[in-house]
């Protein structure tokens, strides 16, 4: 599995089939064969491999959904869960979460982040290189701020989704 992470800024209809699921697999379905095989670029942020890096600093340095403060936590992980399997992740953050997780994001600076991101980076040390994840991190952030104001401007839920 790659692991690479999605944000899409999904519509209420797209909000309430998903909500409806009666199993994971129905889940997975929808995400796979309707909002992914639309791909709409103006709709979606991808964060990669980031995904992991940004909710860890964004929140408590874990990968727990309830970790860290609202709203930040919401960013990624921290949305209402739709998969219960460990093979992938689906969350969803509501239009007005939304509104609330950008008024937060759009607020944060690089430096900010890069503390954050080196007060919990220590056990990463000697893995990868330090610069180069910090860069590409931080790369794959900068710009979910902005679209999650885009997604809660337009009324749309947003959708996180990984495969694990």
């Amino acid at each position: 599995m790659a692991c690479r992470g999605v944000h899409f800024a999904i519509t209420k209809a797209d909000a309430e089939r998903l909500l409806a699921a009666s199993t994971d697999d129905v889940v997975v379905r929808i995400v796979q064969d309707e909002i992914e095989e639309r791909w709409e670029e103006d709709w979606l942020y991808q964060t990669d491999k980031a995904w992991d890096a940004i909710h860890r600093r964004l929140t408590d340095g874990t990968l727990d959904i309830n970790g860290g403060s609202y709203p930040l936590r919401l960013a990624v992980l921290g949305g209402r869960q739709l998969h219960r399997g460990d093979d992938y992740i689906v969350s969803l953050v509501e239009p007005s979460e939304a509104y609330n997780v950008a008024r937060e994001l759009v607020k944060i600076e690089r430096p900010w982040m890069r503390s954050r991101y080196d007060s919990i980076a220590a056990e990463w040390r000697g893995l990868v290189d330090p610069e180069l994840d910090w860069e590409y991190t931080w790369d794959y952030f900068s710009g979910l701020g902005s679209f999650f104001q885009k997604a809660a401007e337009a009324g749309r839920f947003v959708l996180f989704s990984v495969d694990q």
